[in-house]
């Protein structure tokens, strides 16, 4: 089975159920060393994200609001944005895997693991969303991610924007969203979703902790310093930084952010 373009025809899979079946074929042959690395393919620029297909896309300001979470509907929005988040990760974490050439078999090991990872995160999430009545693609969504994708083409960069910027504030929100929900633990359906968030949490700490690990790779093998962190994110999203409320302190530690960095963040000494 060849490599990259295998990766493509998975990325521009447009059908889930077949996305992840590809996904799953080519990964065991990816863990049974059973793949060909391609030495002259060359990546494209993907037009649109894969879910175009069957999801209404709008500006990020448009998607529906997550409230009054002991609503169906409520409930709905909620599990739908976030299984958004977790299905455009999916398509992230593959595309770092073939996008990005002539590194150690363990970037590769790594981002595929992630999109595994990605998948079972979305899976959990749709079998709770068909529980009360939706599938995914029934709630407007933006495509942020995907942009985020198409507009960081360097190895520091993309690591820097997806999973050290992106994917940490995850890190940050999920917190506040499980704070709301444990109000309403006496719901069923709230227990189980506070489960599969507190799974997603917990996992997610490690793909953050990953993208740390190449992303000061990647500046070291191109000798810049660290801090080019603040310059790169600075450049995609201005005034990001500082004075940014409610870090997740602890799980960005682990995640390889250093003190320096969450106070330089926050603009004042919390670590």
């Amino acid at each position: 089975m060849f490599f990259y373009s295998s990766l493509q025809k998975i990325i521009q899979t447009t059908e889930p159920l077949k996305k992840f079946e590809y996904f799953n074929r080519f990964y065991q042959s990816f863990l049974n060393a059973d793949v060909n690395f391609e030495p002259n393919f060359t990546p494209i620029k993907f037009d649109e994200p894969s879910y175009a297909q069957f999801c209404k896309i709008v500006a990020p300001q448009k998607v529906q609001k997550r409230k009054n979470f002991t609503t169906n509907e409520g409930r709905a929005i909620l599990i739908h944005a976030v299984c958004h988040i977790e299905y455009s990760a999916i398509d992230l974490a593959l595309d770092a895997a073939y996008r990005f050439r002539s590194l150690a078999d363990k970037f590769y090991a790594d981002w595929l693991e992630v999109a595994s990872d990605e998948i079972r995160h979305f899976k959990m999430l749709e079998e709770l969303l068909n529980e009360i009545g939706y599938e995914y693609g029934d709630f407007s969504v933006h495509n942020s991610l995907f942009e985020a994708s198409q507009r960081t083409n360097t190895l520091v960069e993309r690591m820097a924007v997806v999973p050290r910027f992106l994917e940490a504030n995850g890190l940050d929100a999920t917190p506040f969203i499980l704070e709301k929900l444990k109000r309403i633990l006496n719901d069923k359906g709230i227990k189980k979703l506070v489960n599969v968030l507190n799974i997603i949490l917990y996992e997610e700490i490690e793909h953050v902790r990953r993208g740390d690990e190449w992303f000061k790779y990647a500046c070291d093998k191109e000798g810049l310093g660290y801090d080019i962190y603040f310059e790169i994110i600075e450049r995609y999203y201005p005034q990001s930084f500082p004075k940014k409320k409610g870090l997740n302190i602890e799980a960005r530690k682990i995640s390889g952010f250093s003190c320096d960095e969450l106070n330089r963040m926050s603009s004042k000494i919390i670590c």
